[in-house]
């Protein structure tokens, strides 16, 4: 570390003059006139030296004796080492010291970095924004090595304008543009094809935006989600507007992604067509809905073809990477409470993803609807810079960029700590109060932070996390003291039990959270709600939509107290899942998604959906497996007996479906329409609607040594799935 009292910048050149000012006002930001820009070369100890030999993306610090030197080529650069620095330095007393480790020659990894930042309704927070927070954004993230915005034209070619919007979308994406170009910033656009489009209003369409422009580096056209068109006129519209986007901006590329819409050969097709080769076309996205893995999407494509990743860092469930992405177990109450795009930070996980694609990559630009993934926009974009770098380092980063002045190192644990929170069930996680009571010790120590919206949204999340572990510790007590009382046969006083309230100290924290989410909307446009901050829908961030749903059994339970005269009928339901010996009960809630499943299982997570999550759906139907297969092993069954086998279904009836197929141990038990025989007691009593049972009969002698392996598949449509139960008859 070097300790500097005071600093003196000189820029010497107007290719470097902005990047003096920035550092000036930076340094002064963080401490009032520690900094000044100087005519005088002799007397400067920052000093910024152009060279044009380097890359637009490269640049230099030095740190020679008490001076420090920052060398780049133009604007771009030097806004990247004015970041590095930033990123590098803390505060010792009324100094500031800065870590010698920055000095260093630096070149990136990738050649594309970038994040996608719409001026849309969905997002959880830009559209609240004015064009100086977004300036600001834009500074923020080239602080990490960021390239590249993508920009998002009107959804479906007309303006869908809601109440916190400042501006008309396109107003703002034009204004946008132009101040992207300010900092040497590319611009992608995110463009895709709209339904009832002809080929040649879409190109008239997008011509007219494109002429609009300063600036236009690429243009991304999504294959599907949305979009959904057969793959090889998907490839003539790409070539199509390709050429009317070059007639403006001849540089530009063309990077069609291959999101395969829900239609069957689609990704062949693709493959055979981008295999002709069109010169219009200059690189594919690998993202969400994907035609074919990385690995194989990179082997059929020609090698004139490079690849952009796409990599969704903002969603939680119903995504391609959701929480724990290599084995899906987010436990369902966390995800019920925080649903789809809370704030996230998860920066081991998306290292992990990025180690696993980077070799067949030339970058990124990420899928983001926010800021609620600040922290995974920084690690994404470190990484994207220097593969080498880490997650650990990051995040540090990270912290002494915008915690400056407070305990950097404790913030960066609590946000690596926020991660482990969503390990396993929260009720066994006492790690949930240790984050939250570190995040509440930072609010106490250094009052500056809580008006910093970074800090308040990861202690926003520390309280989401602590109440969704309060309110489940609670509630599992209170049935477990319900399932006592039934026990001795008082029916009335179990219920009692399971209406008791929550506790003073509860609803102090419940209230806390609706007091920063203003707080929030307030600083940043956090949209945490509907009705009060113009959230699109209660999945878009809108965490005080769902942190309230159920997350036992609690509430289910007392939606069945009408119908029970007595303890007994009661005890049924709090015992809905319980088997007897050699028997068996298998929840994807509850037991997770088995290993060695074929193709890539999609979890339709239900907890979360206020529609649907109501108080009369078991928790053990809160997560729904979406696969054309399922298999499962089980062991310690009997063979001297059949087997009822009942799966819980998801109530998606296609009447053209005609070849699900139940095989145990190899022999085929069911083969037939959705869903075979059913049972609507069961329905009645232990589902809701939207979930259906059917029921097949496992002959004696099918299963061997106490082991059944079970499989169930269909090729249209896929398996939905639940939950079921081994019976013996």
């Amino acid at each position: 570390m070097k300790s500097f009292d005071k600093f003196y910048i000189y820029s010497g050149a107007p290719l470097s003059a902005f990047a003096a000012e920035l550092i000036c006002n930076e340094l002064n930001s963080r401490l009032n006139q520690v900094a000044e820009i100087t005519a005088d070369n002799s007397q400067a100890n920052i000093i910024f030296i152009t060279n044009s030999n380097f890359g637009r993306d490269e640049f230099e610090l030095a740190l020679q004796d008490r001076k420090i030197l920052f060398t780049a080529s133009g604007m771009r650069g030097f806004i990247f080492s004015v970041g590095k620095f930033l990123r590098s330095i803390v505060k010792t007393g009324s100094t500031i010291s800065v870590d010698c480790i920055c000095s260093g020659h630096y070149i990136p990894s990738k050649r594309i970095r970038g994040h996608q930042l719409g001026y849309r309704t969905t997002p959880n927070s830009y559209d609240a924004w004015d064009y100086g927070q977004y300036r600001r954004y834009y500074l923020d993230l080239m602080y990490f090595g960021v390239n590249t915005v993508e920009h998002i034209p009107y959804q479906n070619g007309r303006s869908k304008r809601n109440r916190l919007m400042k501006y008309d979308e396109e107003e703002f994406l034009i204004k946008a543009v132009d101040m992207a170009d300010g900092f040497d910033l590319d611009v992608s656009l995110w463009y895709p094809n709209y339904d009832g489009e002809t080929p040649d209003e879409a190109v008239k369409t997008r011509g007219q935006l494109f002429s609009k422009l300063k600036r236009l580096d690429q243009c991304m056209i999504p294959g599907g989600d949305p979009g959904n068109l057969p793959a090889d006129e998907f490839v003539r519209r790409c070539i199509a507007i390709s050429r009317e986007m070059k007639k403006y901006h001849p540089d530009a590329l063309m990077f069609p992604s291959a999101q395969s819409p829900h239609v069957k050969g689609w990704g062949e097709v693709f493959a055979e067509e981008m295999n002709k080769e069109p010169t219009e076309i200059d690189g594919i996205v690998y993202g969400p809905n994907h035609a074919f893995p990385l690995e194989e999407l990179c082997s059929r494509l020609p090698e004139r073809y490079p690849v952009r990743f796409y990599p969704d860092i903002t969603h939680n469930v119903r995504c391609e990477y959701p929480v724990h992405f290599d084995k899906d177990d987010w436990h369902f109450a966390l995800a019920t409470g925080l649903s789809r795009e809370c704030t996230n930070p998860r920066p081991r996980e998306y290292e992990k993803l990025y180690r696993l694609t980077k070799d067949f990559v030339i970058g990124s630009v990420s899928y983001s609807e926010g800021v609620t993934d600040d922290v995974n926009k920084a690690v994404w974009s470190s990484l994207d810079y220097d593969e080498k770098y880490s997650a650990d380092a990051a995040v540090l980063d990270y912290s002494r960029l915008f915690f400056f002045g407070a305990d950097v190192q404790r913030i960066k644990d609590l946000i690596f700590a926020l991660e482990s929170n969503w390990v396993g069930d929260p009720a066994l996680n006492d790690g949930i109060d240790k984050t939250y009571n570190g995040f509440c010790e930072l609010s106490e120590n250094y009052p500056i932070l809580n008006n910093n919206w970074r800090f308040l949204q990861l202690y926003f999340r520390s309280m989401c996390d602590k109440l969704v572990r309060e309110r489940r510790i609670f509630e599992l007590n209170l049935i477990s003291s319900a399932r006592i009382s039934l026990e001795s046969g008082d029916f009335r006083y179990a219920v009692e039990i399971l209406k008791t309230d929550f506790t003073d100290e509860y609803k102090k924290l419940r209230q806390s959270i609706n007091s920063i989410a203003s707080k929030l909307f307030d600083l940043i446009g956090l949209q945490t709600d509907v009705d009060n901050y113009c959230a699109d829908n209660w999945e878009r961030g809108a965490v005080l939509e769902t942190i309230d749903l159920p997350v036992t059994d609690r509430n289910y339970l007392l939606s069945k107290e009408s119908s029970c005269e007595n303890a007994a009928q009661f005890l049924s339901y709090f015992d809905r899942n319980k088997v007897s010996e050699n028997e068996y009960h298998y929840s994807v809630a509850y037991d997770g998604i088995p290993p060695g499943q074929s193709g890539e299982v999609y979890l339709n997570f239900q907890g979360d959906r206020p529609d649907v999550n109501r108080g009369d759906l078991p928790t053990a139907l809160f997560n729904v497996y979406d696969n054309y297969s399922f298999k499962k092993t089980i062991k310690d069954l009997s063979d001297t007996c059949d087997y009822l086998l009942r799966v819980i279904y998801f109530d998606k009836k296609d009447p053209e479906v005609t070849a699900l197929t139940v095989k145990a141990n190899g022999e085929t038990v069911y083969v037939g329409g959705q869903f075979g025989q059913g049972n609507p007691g069961f329905d009645s009593r232990f589902c809701k609607k939207g979930f259906t049972c059917a029921e097949y009969r496992i002959k004696t002698g099918i299963i061997k040594n106490g082991e059944l392996n079970l499989e169930i598949c269909e090729d249209k449509n896929g398996v939905m799935l639940s939950e079921f139960f081994l019976l013996k008859i």
